[in-house]
């Protein structure tokens, strides 16, 4: 797939118009994931902007998001950036055989005090 396609595609996910982002870096200071990602959120949304985003499909950034909405909260713009990360997630996922958990994997990391929202969350994010 071409960049200008994939760019469409994540924008059309996340629904984040990530032009309105001034790079003020709020959402990447307030990130409790930041120093375990290689690409921070404001970065993901200035290299969706730009067309980047091999980069990010093939970066561990997208697993160490948490998905927590902190970044969300922050943004002066309301731009949304962990929109933008949960976007390039899925679409790294839904390419053949890039999942980076599979079902099959789940039972061995939960125990008795794991939430089962969690484990329907991954299920769906993880299953066809």
């Amino acid at each position: 797939m071409n960049n200008k396609y994939l760019q469409e595609e994540i924008v059309r996910i996340s629904g984040v118009n990530v032009s309105k982002c001034m790079r003020c870096g709020k959402c990447s200071a307030t990130c409790p994931a930041y120093d375990e990602m290689e690409y921070h959120p404001h970065q993901f949304v200035n290299m969706v902007e730009n067309g980047e985003i091999e980069p990010l499909l093939n970066s561990e950034s997208l697993y160490k998001c948490l998905s927590c909405f902190a970044c969300i909260d922050r943004c002066p713009r309301g731009v949304q950036p962990a929109k933008v990360v949960e976007a390039v997630r899925l679409t790294a996922i839904r390419k053949q055989g890039n999942n980076h958990l599979k079902a099959d994997d789940i039972p061995a990391i939960i125990d008795d005090e794991t939430p089962q929202q969690l484990l329907v969350s991954a299920f769906r994010k993880y299953t066809k």
